[in-house]
């Protein structure tokens, strides 16, 4: 089938990253931020992950966003909701000192828009474990804003999470395309390689490549960014 849509992950293949450097970050500054409202550091982090596995198992029955915070309000009780704005301003300000961590590569934004002007749709394919606040800063950390994609996956608007080939199947639906018309773009060899699962083509991004389980990648066109425009271009003579 024809290619008619790029989905492109955010972490690690359009914004340049160390994971670890940057979950590092992220906990520090929302350790420091929920403190004075009573929140244990190591409890908290511990909680915040325990809140992300609930999304990751999420069966579609429910929002990301409301199987994080039903989990949060397992450990911390009904009460933990009222310190939602908090968490909604932290994502707002304190947040956004993670970029210090983070690189940049003027290449992601000029790939993206090389491809909108082939004439394809372009897509934030990003695991929808943030909010939306917190995703259009890093998108804009990339170089980009969230208004060149045609759809963004956030906490709020979806039901499932990678590796899960629902949430590739969700986002294909949400762009009224078919699977197998769309090429994802990740630098996760495990959770975007989960998009094959469903029809969808996989290229993935070397630059900042995750390989945890160390799965043979050799079979998946792979590389830079510019050895991705020369995997779209010839996709598009077809």
């Amino acid at each position: 089938m024809k290619l008619r849509c790029v989905l492109f992950d955010l972490d690690g293949t359009l914004l340049p990253m160390d994971q670890e450097e940057f979950t590092k970050a992220y906990f520090h500054q929302l350790a420091k931020k929920l403190a004075p409202r009573g929140y244990e550091p190591t409890a908290l982090i511990d909680a915040v992950w325990s809140g992300t596995a609930a999304m990751v198992k999420n069966d579609g029955q429910r929002s990301n966003e409301e199987a994080f915070w039903q989990r949060f309000e397992q450990i911390y009780g009904p009460k933990v909701r009222e310190d939602k704005p908090v968490f909604e301003d932290f994502y707002a300000n304190e947040f956004q000192l993670a970029q210090s961590v983070c690189g940049f590569t003027p290449r992601a934004a000029e790939t993206v828009a090389a491809i909108r002007s082939m004439g394809y749709q372009v897509a934030l394919a990003t695991n929808p474990i943030f909010p939306s606040v917190a995703t259009e800063s890093r998108i804009r950390w990339a170089g980009l804003e969230p208004e060149n994609f045609a759809l963004v996956t956030t906490y709020e608007n979806s039901t499932h999470c990678k590796p899960n080939p629902a949430y590739f199947s969700d986002v294909a639906e949400s762009l009224g395309l078919a699977p197998e018309s769309c090429l994802m773009v990740g630098n996760d060899a495990r959770e975007d390689t989960a998009a094959e699962q469903v029809g969808m083509k996989v290229f993935l991004l070397t630059d900042c490549l995750i390989n945890k389980d160390g799965k043979d990648i050799s079979a998946y066109p792979q590389g830079s960014f510019e050895q991705l425009m020369d995997y779209v271009k010839k996709e598009s003579a077809k």
